[in-house]
């Protein structure tokens, strides 16, 4: 079955609890590529082969104090153990589970709104076929 890595946001932190991908902001002079990489390392200590990550949809979200426009890859390709360096908990996310569970307050994997679009396509792109069959 195919898996997609969440992360559980750490208390203390905005949306604390939520389940997101992992990523974060682009710096100045980076591509997302590289601060997806860039993150990747601060945040799960592995090195990802940025030439392998494979673009697979965006999402723009209107939060009330920010507007976030997110791009989404697929990167299946790193060096290293991942392991959760600023405490938050990981955990590897099946099709299926992904398709009944994520999404609201009550869901399995509460998500950020931003996030929770992003399902179908996510899924689609890991198993090659319709999210919705």
């Amino acid at each position: 079955m195919s898996t997609c890595l969440h992360l559980q946001r750490p208390a203390g932190k905005p949306m604390a609890g939520l389940w997101e991908f992992p990523g974060g902001k682009v710096e100045s002079g980076e591509t997302p590529e590289l601060a997806l990489a860039r993150e990747i390392k601060e945040e799960l200590g592995v090195k990802v082969n940025v030439e392998r990550m494979q673009p697979i949809t965006f999402a723009s979200h209107t939060y009330e104090s920010f507007h976030l426009l997110m791009p989404l890859f697929a990167a299946d390709e790193w060096e290293g153990e991942l392991k959760p360096l600023e405490g938050q908990t990981l955990q590897w996310v099946g099709v299926d589970c992904m398709r009944r569970k994520a999404g609201g307050a009550e869901a399995e994997i509460p998500m950020p709104a931003a996030d929770i679009p992003l399902i179908d396509t996510v899924v689609t792109a890991m198993i090659g076929e319709s999210a919705n069959d």
